[in-house]
């Protein structure tokens, strides 16, 4: 869709952050409160697919979407945050194509309808929005409802679905620390908040046994119908292809469209929670659903747009808005798995908030980056300094410096290659407030 240069809904979204907090403060009796006054929207939404987990459930969501559009369903998604636009937080959904990003007038006259509910009550924006989220998916028809949890999921505000057709938990690792806790099982406690007695609940893959023990209690306490990736359901990789496993038997797919090896798992969790929310698939519809599933922003190729002219010629461009160590790790090593890794020199550009845990983020990468260059994050008021960040880099084990911005760190790349050299690989990340700033000034945002 085209969004007007100057939206009608981010008018009404600068007058909320105005008038609200921009912060979390995890509670559900505001968005409860607002929800009333709005003739409790939540409770009259198609089956709910509600997804949690500290990295993986943005991959999990967009293949949950790409399933069940592969079945011909009209599916609504919910994700955040958004990159380059408010709107991506919303795709209704279409009979028989893909979901499209909400258009403008219709988003910004619910933004209106929500804050006259509230009637200037004390709330934060995320409720706001999140009361948004209802309000659209329960007038528009649908057949399912994709609801990707913003912080958490205890005291999300997406945590008012009573009867979620299914939950599904991505792998848990330290991230919001200040709002989860410090350890892995606290963390997964609070994710585990999304479960709700006796309704389906899937747990991909984990990399901590702690959490994935308090995960399965958590489930067996509420005798929640329960998957668990490597126990009822697992894939693996075999002669280029996808192979899938579950109790109804065993699929040879092709490799998921999403680069990264992670993405087998994640694929994976996705297959099981739509077959644990009821809907049936068939080995067609998921190979197509491997070829066609998108999520911009996490391991994409630049393959056109402004940026690329910044770049040595032939350099690859990549872009990832992870941020955590357990998100390093996984996209180092999508890194070191491409092709002609050794022949390319990887350079990083990173941009991180302060909330972040950077020197575990740059320790995945210190055996494959030739350089870090360190760059501050437009719009943000809660970016790390340059300095402070390459400093981090350098902690870690890294080559780092500070630059003013991703052109600077592009020219200085451009300024460092050899008129013989392989053409480098370039990694744009570390937070997707910084990717979002990539693919506005690309002129390439998610459509």
């Amino acid at each position: 869709m085209n969004i007007p240069a100057v939206s009608a809904a981010e008018q009404e979204i600068e007058k909320l952050m105005a008038l609200h907090p921009k912060g979390f403060d995890l509670s559900l009796d505001r968005i409860r409160r607002l929800l009333e006054a709005l003739d409790s929207p939540h409770r009259k939404l198609p089956p709910v697919i509600h997804i949690a987990g500290t990295n993986g459930k943005g991959s999990a969501t967009a293949f949950c979407s790409a399933l069940l559009e592969a079945v011909g369903l009209a599916v609504h998604v919910h994700t955040s945050p958004h990159l380059v636009n408010w709107h991506e937080r919303y795709r209704i959904g279409v009979k028989g194509g893909r979901s499209r990003i909400v258009e403008d007038d219709m988003f910004a006259e619910a933004l209106r309808r929500v804050a006259a509910a509230n009637a200037g009550q004390t709330i934060t924006v995320f409720e706001i929005l999140t009361a948004v989220t209802f309000l659209l998916f329960s007038e528009q028809p649908a057949d399912a409802v994709i609801l990707e949890v913003g912080l958490g999921g205890r005291f999300d505000a997406t945590n008012v679905v009573e009867r979620p057709a299914v939950s599904v938990i991505m792998p848990i690792s330290l991230d919001h620390q200040p709002y989860l806790g410090d350890r892995v099982e606290l963390i997964a406690a609070e994710k585990a908040g999304i479960m709700k007695r006796g309704c389906p609940v899937v747990i991909g893959k984990q990399e901590y046994s702690p959490a994935l023990d308090v995960l399965v209690e958590s489930a067996e306490r509420l005798s929640c119908p329960m998957a668990v990736y490597g126990q009822d359901f697992s894939a693996h990789e075999e002669f280029g292809r996808l192979i899938y496993q579950d109790e109804f038997g065993l699929a040879d797919l092709p490799l998921p469209r999403l680069p990264g090896r992670h993405q087998i798992a994640n694929a994976a969790a996705a297959i099981r929670a739509v077959k644990a929310a009821g809907f049936a698939l068939t080995d067609a519809m998921i190979e197509k659903a491997m070829a066609t599933v998108e999520w911009p922003g996490r391991l994409q190729r630049l393959t056109e747009g402004r940026l690329l002219e910044l770049a040595p010629k032939d350099a690859e461009i990549w872009v990832d808005g992870g941020h955590n160590p357990g998100a390093g790790e996984v996209i180092a090593e999508a890194m070191a798995g491409l092709e002609e890794r050794r022949a390319r020199p990887l350079y990083l550009v990173t941009g991180m908030i302060n909330t972040k845990d950077p020197v575990g983020y740059f320790r995945a990468f210190a055996d494959i980056a030739e350089h870090v260059f360190t760059v501050p994050i437009r719009g943000s008021d809660a970016g790390l300094d340059p300095v402070a960040l390459a400093e981090s880099a350098f902690d870690a084990g890294l080559v780092a410096e500070p630059a003013g911005s991703v052109a600077e760190a592009l020219a200085e790349i451009v300024r460092r290659q050899l008129p013989e050299a392989v053409p480098p690989r370039i990694l744009i990340g570390g937070s997707l407030y910084l990717v979002g700033n990539v693919l506005a000034d690309n002129g390439t945002p998610p459509k």
